[in-house]
């Protein structure tokens, strides 16, 4: 190889690793900024009064301005709302619609973290909502180690916490809910935090009447202080489903038995 020949291939190698650092320096650039990103989006979540409560005051104004709105378009009823107390408790239902967000937010005026999917908090305009409002990402997967330990510390701070063990609208049918994906009695047992159960016993429709049940707050007291197997994780959480079940089947029953006594 001639000399020219040997001087143009180091040239190539130099200008090749110029591009490899140069698109390294990008990356850890870009990992940086979303590593800040995120922490100022943590640090949003704990905006903590002097008396460590939290204070949601654009989420008291959304109430105030959505819920007639809400309910002339999707008229709903809430039964049983004088069973939620102050104080940290994690909200569990079903999930039919992006709307269902609003029934736990319609039962007090404390502050409340939803968990919705990770990339809906860095969509252009609901994301930057969703991360004022202290929405905590999950993954999909919920393998991700930050959502639990975010969704820890708001419970150990005192607040309310709402999710939708299925993961995803239920699209598919009416009465069989999507499996339930785990975390929510994890977090219960774990925090030693009361679940309130919320079943939405029909799919929100335009201009129909949607009832929604919360049944009574409950704790998995029998598993405090144990060391629990993912298997008997896994049965807390099929508790939760079969709670939800009955809570529907007994709303049920209730109004079929009130139309016979009218009839």
């Amino acid at each position: 190889m001639s000399e020219e020949a040997a001087a143009q291939t180091t040239e190539k190698e130099r200008r090749r690793e110029e591009k490899r650092l140069k698109k390294l320096e990008k990356k850890e650039r870009n990992q940086k900024k979303r590593a800040e990103k995120q922490e100022k989006q943590r640090r949003l979540l704990f905006p903590a009064n002097k008396k460590g409560r939290h204070v949601m005051h654009l989420m008291n104004v959304l109430r105030v301005i959505f819920y007639p709105i809400h309910w002339l378009i999707f008229p709903f009823k809430l039964h049983g709302k004088k069973k939620v107390g102050p104080g940290a408790c994690i909200y569990v239902s079903n999930h039919y619609c992006i709307f269902d967000v609003f029934y736990p937010a319609h039962t007090t005026w404390e502050g409340i973290h939803f968990m919705a999917k990770d990339p809906i908090l860095h969509a252009p305009v609901l994301g930057y909502v969703a991360r004022r409002l202290g929405v905590i990402g999950a993954m999909r997967d919920g393998s991700d180690v930050r959502t639990i330990m975010d969704s820890m510390k708001v419970l150990k701070n005192g607040e309310k916490l709402s999710l939708f063990p299925e993961g995803t609208r239920n699209k598919t049918s009416d009465e069989e809910f999507l499996p339930f994906h785990g975390g929510a009695a994890m977090l219960a047992i774990k925090t030693r935090t009361p679940i309130i159960p919320i079943v939405i016993c029909n799919r929100p429709k335009v201009f129909r009447m949607t009832h929604v049940v919360i049944g009574e707050p409950f704790e998995f007291t029998e598993y405090y202080g144990k060391k629990l197997s993912s298997e008997e994780y896994a049965q807390a959480d099929e508790k939760l489903a079969g709670l939800l079940y009955d809570l529907r089947s007994q709303f049920r029953a209730r109004r079929s038995e009130k139309r016979t006594k009218r009839k």
